[in-house]
């Protein structure tokens, strides 16, 4: 299918430019070229799928459907799917976190929902789709999905809601609950279509510094980082190297676009996909930032409990991942 992007990144490096296949700099280039056009045609087209999606599930509508329906116990996993198919990520957790709570979802619900928005998005399934394959992004969405309702469940039964912070508990008690009835939209998507783009050009507008830094960064360590310099850390022959990996990835802090072509290298360079996973979540889904955004709404033990179960799930689901792949 990106044939003729390669073919273009190669006669760019190698013919326009007389660069050496070989060199160093000449390798990260074509990677670099390779790997940039790809991401974004492949951002685009994804964005375009999802905000179609996304139209007919905007937030107050996931949030309504979570609070009046029943759900018969499946709502973990309806919350974690919406998680998905919205694109948030661990910047706006603040807002969606009160925002839930203040609809009376159960908070493990709310926590499973926040989970899953910024591991599994358009982005992510559209990077990781042009790097790895079908195969590959079809396990990680459904193991994105599995690790959100598992933390989400287990948080849940733990009944943290006394450990929410005086701030939160003031907002939600002052706060007087809505409850309004939507009215399905009647406009076709011909008529929401140049929403929908405008929408997904500001999504790619918005992640192209992301995505430019990461296959950056990405073409250095492919053509300048020797294999055995990962090989002694996070190897396939290491029992420890998932929640290595795990640990090396909490103090990052970027989105999938800036991640995932890193990830990409380290599996080039002998990382089992499982591992490199298992990096890819903890540096999305846990980091210093986002704990300190949360730690305006959860106590400092709420927090420590919210991190470490989901520090558990990604660091098994990389395993898990490991296994299968």
């Amino acid at each position: 299918m990106f044939d003729w992007t390669q073919n273009f990144a190669d006669w760019l490096t190698y013919t326009l430019f007389g660069l050496a296949k070989g060199n160093h700099f000449a390798d990260a280039l074509n990677f670099f070229v390779f790997d940039t056009i790809k991401i974004f045609i492949l951002l685009f087209f994804m964005s375009i799928l999802m905000g179609i999606i996304n139209s007919y599930f905007p937030i107050d509508k996931v949030r309504y459907a979570l609070q009046k329906r029943k759900w018969y116990g499946l709502d973990y996993f309806f919350a974690s799917f919406f998680g998905t198919v919205t694109p948030f990520c661990s910047c706006s957790s603040v807002p969606l976190f009160i925002g839930f709570v203040q609809g009376g979802i159960p908070l493990g619900v709310t926590l499973a929902f926040l989970i899953s928005s910024p591991l599994v998005d358009a982005v992510t399934v559209a990077l990781f789709l042009g790097m790895f394959g079908m195969k590959a992004t079809v396990i990680y969405v459904v193991s994105g999905i599995i690790i959100s309702m598992i933390a989400g469940f287990i948080l849940g039964k733990m009944k943290l809601e006394k450990m929410l912070t005086p701030w939160v508990k003031q907002i939600i008690e002052n706060k007087q609950k809505a409850n309004i009835e939507f009215e399905a939209e009647k406009t076709s998507l011909i008529q929401r279509f140049p929403v929908i783009f405008s929408e997904a050009m500001s999504i790619v507008k918005g992640v192209s510094v992301y995505i430019v830094v990461g296959v950056a960064i990405g073409g250095l360590m492919h053509g300048f980082i020797p294999t055995d310099f990962f090989e002694q850390y996070i190897s396939k022959d290491n029992p420890l190297a998932v929640p290595i990996a795990v640990l090396l990835g909490v103090p990052m802090y970027t989105n999938t676009a800036g991640i995932l072509p890193i990830m990409e290298v380290l599996v080039q360079k002998g990382i089992p996909l499982g591992t490199a996973v298992a990096f890819s979540m903890a540096v999305v889904a846990l980091s210093f930032p986002e704990a300190m955004l949360l730690k305006k709404v959860m106590t400092g033990k709420m927090l420590a409990i919210f991190f470490g179960v989901v520090t558990l799930c990604i660091i098994l689901s990389g395993y898990i991942f490991n296994l299968i792949l």
